[in-house]
């Protein structure tokens, strides 16, 4: 079993973005919008803005109390939208209760929507016609991609149906022209799926919910969740018990993570 080693693809597509960056005549500015003051959010938008000013893009910080309301947020975001130069906007989630996050979303104009998280953006990436994507179901592509698989012809699963990860990448791949299957909770013969898979890519957020027992020898494991177990942080993939089976794993952490930062810049 090879690991996918996603700190180094990170850097690759950062260092091309940091050159495409520097070729344009103004400097590029991302906002990340952080509500409230929870210590792993902020840890997290300052992970963000220092690979963003790494590599040449401005980072714009707009940070408003837990307090509030959700009209006064949309005005603010409103007036981001309108700055000079800006390139992209996110929400660092969860917010707050009880703002309203749709209105919140909604609120980001989609040719700045670099999560694609709001309404139109959403609207737009579906059909095929969106210049941005989920971070997270990009990334999940750039990492299948890195190892050179040929994915025509291959059985490709996506476990979970989550907003972030599993509905985007199945899109991501019809848009290729590749047949994939979702399987959630429901799906009648998940294990019959699931055993069959040549790749599974899996974002349902349950900790070493894939265990060998589970694939076929040389199965490809894309693994977007993630979860806490003992106090460290896990994926959906039993690392111990497929090392025998999967030909590539993407581990957690240090997998798909690294890569949805650089494609959310990128």
């Amino acid at each position: 079993m090879k690991f996918i080693d996603g700190k180094k693809l990170s850097r690759d597509i950062l260092e091309k973005v940091k050159e495409e960056v520097a070729k344009l005549s103004f400097k590029p500015i991302f906002c990340d919008v952080l509500v409230g003051e929870d210590p792993a959010s902020l840890q997290y938008v300052r992970m963000k803005a220092k690979k963003a000013e790494s590599i040449g893009i401005r980072f714009h910080s707009a940070n408003f109390p837990a307090s509030i309301s959700t009209e006064d947020l949309v005005t603010e975001i409103h007036k981001l939208n309108q700055v000079e130069n800006m390139c992209g906007i996110i929400i660092q989630l969860p917010l707050p209760l009880p703002i309203d996050k749709r209105a919140v979303l909604d609120a980001i104009d989609s040719r700045l929507d670099v999560d694609c998280l709001g309404a139109l953006a959403g609207e737009e990436f579906y059909k095929g016609e969106s210049k941005t994507g989920f971070p997270t179901a990009l990334a999940c592509m750039a990492l299948l991609d890195s190892i050179g698989l040929e994915l025509k012809g291959k059985k490709i699963v996506a476990l979970g149906q989550g907003e972030l990860v599993g509905k985007p990448v199945l899109a991501l791949l019809r848009f290729r022209g590749l047949d994939a299957l979702p399987v959630t909770r429901k799906t009648e013969n998940k294990e019959e799926l699931l055993k069959n898979a040549d790749v599974i890519i899996s974002g349902i957020g349950h900790g070493k919910h894939i265990t060998g027992d589970m694939i076929k020898v040389e199965v490809v494991l894309i693994d977007a969740g993630t979860s806490e177990s003992s106090g460290a942080i896990v994926g959906d993939v039993d690392l111990e018990s497929v090392t025998d089976k999967a030909s590539y794993v993407s581990p957690v952490p240090g997998g798909v993570g690294p890569v949805t930062v650089a494609m959310l810049l990128n």
